[in-house]
């Protein structure tokens, strides 16, 4: 039976800024536009922790009962590890998504009603990264989901949740956010090539290969410092505030350039989603100011 320090690990909470750097982000975006809405923000969040968590139960559960998980070098894995049963993990990935599915459904009526389709299309997106018969994570489009939902979805969808629309601040802040977090993937999967190559789970990182990888995640974190300079150019100077995390982004660059294998990885994770929760911050800030 699984404590709840153990239930807490297996929440992956190192995740969480790929679900709070979205809504600090859109929220800066909608700022800019002087429509920032708190109470809509706050929900904004509560979606977004939610599906995170979600996905984050629901991998452990799908990972868990097909034997991916059966030798780790990352966090701790509920199911994989025998600590809870899949039925378990199972209802509490299904949990987060219905926390945050009347959250999303009180957006979007005070909002746009349309939205609900595309909250279903996110939490089916979370559940069949690993879930179902043939999951795409288990195909290589894993960092391209995570990109979209984490970073275009979630930033432009708090932003349009405030403001009614969305602009170019929004955009360049979403396309920034979704790089980090793909590289957040990209490192985990990297650490992880031996293992998802032995029991069949063909990430992009397996495609790619170990040195093609790297190259891959040097450039994801190096973007959003070319966005942050753009930023500033279309909508305030003050964006410039993001570019803060720019040593943070070389900090998380450097295990992976300098070929560290397994837990050696593990620090590039947080370091880029530090880098990550920096840069919207920054923008946010820059984007009010901005206004």
């Amino acid at each position: 039976m699984a404590t709840a320090a153990q239930w807490l690990e297996g929440a992956r909470p190192r995740t969480l800024p790929n679900a709070i750097a979205p809504v600090i982000a859109g929220t800066g975006a909608a700022g800019f536009l002087g429509e920032a809405v708190w109470w809509k923000a706050l929900l904004a969040l509560v979606v977004s922790l939610s599906l995170i968590l979600g996905v984050n139960f629901a991998n452990d559960y799908s990972d868990g009962i097909r034997g991916t998980d059966d030798d780790r070098v990352g966090p701790l894995r509920l199911v994989g590890s025998g600590l809870a049963s899949p039925a378990a993990v199972k209802r509490a990935a299904f949990a987060c998504f219905g926390v945050g599915g009347v959250a999303g459904v009180v957006l979007s009526l005070t909002s746009a009603p349309w939205l609900i389709l595309v909250g279903l299309g996110c939490v089916a997106g979370a559940w069949f990264y690993t879930g179902g018969k043939k999951p795409y994570g288990y195909l290589g489009f894993g960092e391209i989901a995570v990109f979209v939902f984490f970073g275009l979805v979630a930033v432009l969808g708090t932003e349009f949740v405030q403001a009614g629309r969305i602009d170019a601040s929004g955009v360049l802040a979403a396309c920034a956010v979704g790089s980090y977090s793909s590289a957040v993937l990209v490192a985990n999967n990297l650490r992880d090539i031996p293992t998802d190559r032995e029991s069949g789970k063909i990430t992009l990182a397996v495609r790619l290969g170990d040195s093609r990888t790297r190259v891959l995640f040097s450039v994801l974190v190096a973007v959003p410092t070319v966005l942050g300079l753009a930023l500033a150019a279309v909508a305030t100077p003050w964006a410039l505030l993001s570019l803060a995390s720019a040593p943070l982004a070389v900090r998380a660059a450097l295990p992976v350039s300098r070929g560290g294998q397994g837990p050696a990885l593990i620090p590039a994770l947080a370091q880029t989603g530090l880098a990550m929760l920096v840069w919207s911050i920054g923008a946010a800030i820059g984007l009010f100011l901005g206004a």
